[in-house]
């Protein structure tokens, strides 16, 4: 496995030998463990207060651009080639209609991409690959196109107050382009963030105090001090390793392709089955939170992340955090665990999809979640069958949670039983995603007789569903936008939205926290 040949340098070949994987994986976990020590030299000797924001633009994009010419070789330019075109296209349609332009462009050049990776090069690898970067500069140039279409098109009073909050009202220059699209801090794994939210840490404005001036306008008064990241990477870092160890010790020994062992499913008992499929999936994760959580800890090393204090005074490092464990974990609802897991992809999901249209926006969203994530037909199966799940996990709790809510003892009881079904039916839906193919995702399903499915459907036959109001509260949170206070406006919207994929409930609260932090 450790001579697994690799589009970018060989140069750790005999590490990658003597630790007995893949170079393409050894080249991704070596150049994000130096994208940590480049963070900590640019917050140290490239700070805001110290350098320009032209220099820091430039070193953080060609340091993004050598890190993948090293994971990826010559197929790093298609990072290049997808933002190169996506501003020109910018620039030559105009604000009108470039939203839309830049998103068919960049996520059907993501899609090609990903169909000659898997069907001509290598199907069914999971080791690291260029279409992955590519999926977060897809997120980018798609987030960006939307907020400066909002930002410099439509009105403010057609905006929501998270729109009006992120959008931008310049075209950045080639430059920021680049530097927001291809950073080092970012280029491998992300995670996605906002531009304005980037181009803030670049200018070195994230932590600029503001009150309002007597002509109501805020206005910059002075500098608080700048907190230490230290800390909550110290605290990641350890995260990491610690997921790190129990991928590569436990998650071998526990794998998810034994769900469909025909001796497995003949001989293992129901309850057995039920264990093993949660204590797989359960093994399956770790990946994610090293990947993801190494990732968040670059950047708060540059600097980048600082969301404000919490009420204790604390310092929060998790504006562009990407998963919130605990929570994953102790999930006790389908809508619980999708908010906090991918956060940013969810956030992307609902900005560009579940906001802007107006038929069927959750399976609209879940459909574009699929064709982002790539060509594997599991991924498919695994985000259709979350649409059922969605729908029927949102009927239930709304036909039944108000009996469960007292006294304590009984809320207790229904904490531990919509755990169990929780990760149950989690681990349901997602084995096609890890499966990839098509006769081994039905193999499990049949192994299961579709029972989760089947349950689904006869939950939104029989039990009432409220119909959303998302679209008739967005357009009163904009005629009431004067003369309501923002949490009031993104509470209402939010208690009436659906669940789509991770977060697209309540986000809204994510925004007004950073909002909040960025005018305190």
């Amino acid at each position: 496995m450790a001579t697994t040949s690799t589009t970018g340098s060989t140069l750790l070949q005999p590490l990658s030998n003597a630790v007995q994987l893949p170079i393409d994986q050894v080249n991704f976990v070596v150049c994000q463990l130096f994208a940590l020590l480049a963070a900590i030299w640019f917050r140290t000797y490239l700070h805001s207060s110290k350098t320009s924001s032209f220099i820091r633009h430039v070193v953080a994009t060609l340091l993004g651009l050598y890190l993948a010419l090293f994971c990826f070789g010559w197929y790093a330019l298609h990072f290049l080639v997808q933002s190169g075109i996506s501003y020109c296209i910018m620039i030559i349609i105009g604000v009108e209609n470039m939203h839309n332009y830049c998103f068919v462009f960049a996520l059907g050049y993501l899609t090609v991409c990903q169909v000659t990776r898997v069907y001509i090069f290598d199907y069914g690898q999971y080791s690291a690959d260029f279409s992955g970067p590519m999926m977060i500069i897809t997120q980018k140039i798609t987030s960006l196109a939307c907020e400066i279409h909002d930002g410099m098109f439509r009105k403010d009073e057609e905006l929501t107050s998270s729109q009006r909050d992120l959008a931008v009202r310049r075209m950045p220059s080639l430059l920021e382009y680049l530097s927001y699209n291809c950073n080092f801090m970012g280029i491998l794994a992300g995670p996605l963030c906002s531009y304005k939210d980037y181009i803030t840490f670049i200018e070195g404005r994230s932590y600029h105090m503001t009150q309002s001036g007597e002509n109501g306008k805020e206005e910059t008064q002075y500098e608080r001090t700048e907190p230490s990241p230290n800390t909550a990477v110290i605290q990641k870092l350890l995260i990491c390793g610690l997921s790190l160890l129990f991928h590569l010790t436990v998650c071998t020994t526990l794998p998810v392709e034994h769900n469909i062992d025909e001796h497995f499913q003949a001989t293992a008992s129901w309850p057995t089955k039920v264990i093993y499929l949660y204590i797989s999936l359960l093994a399956a994760r770790p990946k994610y939170y090293f990947a993801w959580t190494l990732a968040d800890a670059i950047n708060n090393a540059a600097g980048f992340g600082f969301r404000g204090y919490d009420k204790n005074g604390a310092a929060r490092w998790d504006l562009i955090s990407n998963l919130r464990i605990q929570q994953i974990e102790m999930s006790t609802s389908f809508k619980m665990f999708l908010d906090n897991w991918n956060i940013q992809t969810a956030l992307w999901l609902k900005r560009v999809c579940y906001e802007r249209t107006s038929f069927s926006p959750t399976i609209q969203t879940f459909i574009l979640s699929a064709i982002w994530h790539g060509v594997y037909p599991g991924y498919y199966l695994t985000f259709l069958t979350g649409v059922l799940m969605t729908l029927a996990a949102r009927a239930m709790r709304n036909n039944f949670r108000h009996y469960f809510v007292e006294p304590s003892q009984l809320k207790l009881f229904y904490d531990v039983i919509t755990w169990i079904v929780t990760q149950v039916a989690i681990s349901y839906t997602v084995v096609p995603f890890v499966l990839l193919s098509i006769k081994p995702s039905f193999m499990f399903y049949s192994s299961w007789y579709y029972c989760l499915h089947i349950l689904g459907i006869l939950v939104l036959l029989l039990l009432p569903v409220k119909k959303t109001q998302r679209r008739k509260n967005t357009h009163e949170n904009i005629q009431l936008s004067q003369s309501k206070k923002f949490d009031e406006g993104e509470n209402s919207l939010g208690q009436n939205s659906f669940s789509t994929t991770n977060n697209v409930c309540n986000q809204n609260q994510e925004i007004a926290s950073r909002h909040s932090s960025l005018k305190q």
